[in-house]
């Protein structure tokens, strides 16, 4: 995979990933919100169905009332009253029974082949032994018992309501019950419309999660494109550089051999001619006339081995860092007059590959900038390296510089280069400058131990 589509896929994988995980959270709470209002209605019902069914047992009683009040003839008041109780009705599936204390059926609107029965044992399809749930709930006071029976006007088992008290009197449990079918329905479609909306929602959020994908992998591609045309540019201006500094060093070692060597040597050799020619003539200035030459010819060797060590010093293969260093400000000491101080601890150099070239070219040219632009007097020059890496210092007590204004205005072989070879190396790079005062600080990673580069 290429760097511009791993790029554009890690700002679109956690996108992504977040709209999945907000997506996981809308869903779990939609749901949660979906069964929490199904159970509001739910409980909304079911009380209303309470306040109903308490009502109905409550008229019940109200229309028995004077015949269970009356002690006379509780045989026949009982027959009276269960025969009563039979005609009552509201709806086609809502009914009164009764239940003695010991299970038996006494009376069952909708179901008389019940009537006679002792149901004691009887359970629903959920376990639930039903007359002794409905009787225990009447004795408590409380009431309310659900439970599944069958609805007469379907013939299925349904899940019922039912409200019981007690006529303690004659050790009997009036009750009837509200079918809940219409409970069920409510909270499906509670439940539905739910659903619905976590459909809705699902929708949004993958048309909203598709256009920011999109608008992410659009701006990922611009940009990409955009940073690919600079990195062009920047190469195309790098290579155009390289090829300049190329050519302003061949300019400068050409200016050296045409205004030095080459002048050296065309005047040795009509020295060279001259004693020739006066030795063949037998005169005696021949011999002098040689020893000048030599001494020219010793001149252009040495221009030959100044020239050849700015290209690169032969110390830094033989002797080192340190040593080549030392030479070059000693150097640059009887050249230029200035009182040039070196210092180093003595360690081992185990530099990255190119490093210490980089480090020799830093010193080279920090001693250029000095000699013309700086003024000073003397210059300190600190080479200390330890086991994680090597600092240079050069310090000068010259006129000093504005640092920002030379670097921006910068364009050759001077401060730029230097920062760009130190960083190069994963170094640091640090200038200040001031009247009196002019240091240049730069920092370099030793070789990891072990490493063959």
């Amino acid at each position: 995979m290429q760097l511009k589509h791993k790029i554009v896929a890690l700002g679109i994988l956690p996108l992504v990933l977040a709209i999945a995980v907000i997506c996981a959270l809308v869903i779990s709470l939609n749901r949660q919100l979906g069964d929490q209002q199904a159970q509001l209605i739910e409980d909304s019902i079911l009380a209303s169905k309470r306040a109903e069914l308490k009502n109905y047992v409550e008229m019940a009683q109200s229309l028995i009332a004077p015949l269970y009040d009356d002690g006379h003839g509780d045989a026949h008041a009982q027959q009276q009253v269960l025969e009563e109780l039979r005609k009552l009705s509201f709806g086609i599936n809502g009914y009164f029974f009764v239940y003695d204390n010991q299970g038996r059926s006494l009376m069952h609107a909708r179901q008389s082949e019940l009537v006679g029965k002792y149901l004691w044992d009887m359970k629903d399809p959920h376990g639930l032994p039903v007359i002794q749930a409905l009787l225990k709930s009447a004795q408590s006071g409380e009431g309310f018992q659900r439970y599944a029976w069958n609805k007469p006007s379907s013939g299925q088992v349904t899940d019922k309501l039912a409200y019981v008290v007690m006529l303690d009197r004659w050790g009997w449990m009036l009750g009837t019950g509200i079918y809940l079918e219409d409970v069920e329905r409510a909270t499906q479609q509670a439940r539905a419309e739910v659903a619905m909306g976590i459909r809705k929602t699902m929708m949004a959020i993958a048309v909203v999660a598709l256009v920011a994908v999109l608008f992410v992998f659009a701006t990922g591609m611009t940009l990409n494109v955009s940073e690919h045309r600079l990195a062009d540019k920047k190469l195309q201006r790098l290579t155009q550089r390289i090829v300049s500094l190329q050519e302003e060093e061949r300019s400068r070692v050409s200016r050296e051999l045409h205004d030095g060597i080459s002048q050296v040597l065309v005047s040795i050799k009509f020295q060279f001619e001259l004693a020739s020619h006066v030795l063949e003539n037998g005169q005696d200035k021949g011999l002098g006339i040689l020893r000048d030459a030599t001494e020219r010819l010793g001149e252009a060797i040495g221009e030959v081995r100044s020239l050849s060590h700015d290209l690169r010093s032969s110390l830094l293969d033989t002797l080192g860092l340190p040593a080549a260093i030392g030479q070059l400000a000693a150097e640059f000491e009887q050249r230029s007059g200035l009182s040039v101080t070196y210092d180093d601890n003595e360690f081992d150099c185990h530099l990255v590959d190119g490093a210490a070239v980089s480090l020799f070219r830093i010193v080279q040219e920090g001693l250029t900038n000095i000699e013309r632009h700086a003024q000073a007097r003397n210059v300190c020059i600190t080479l200390h390296g330890s086991e994680d890496n090597v600092r240079l210092t050069v310090v000068d007590d010259g006129i000093g510089f504005n640092v920002t204004q030379v670097e921006r205005r910068h364009a050759g072989i001077g401060l730029r280069n230097i920062r760009e070879r130190v960083e190069h190396f994963g170094g640091r790079f640090d200038l200040i400058s001031m009247p009196g005062r002019s240091e240049l600080d730069v920092l370099l990673p030793m070789k990891p131990a072990g490493s063959k580069r």
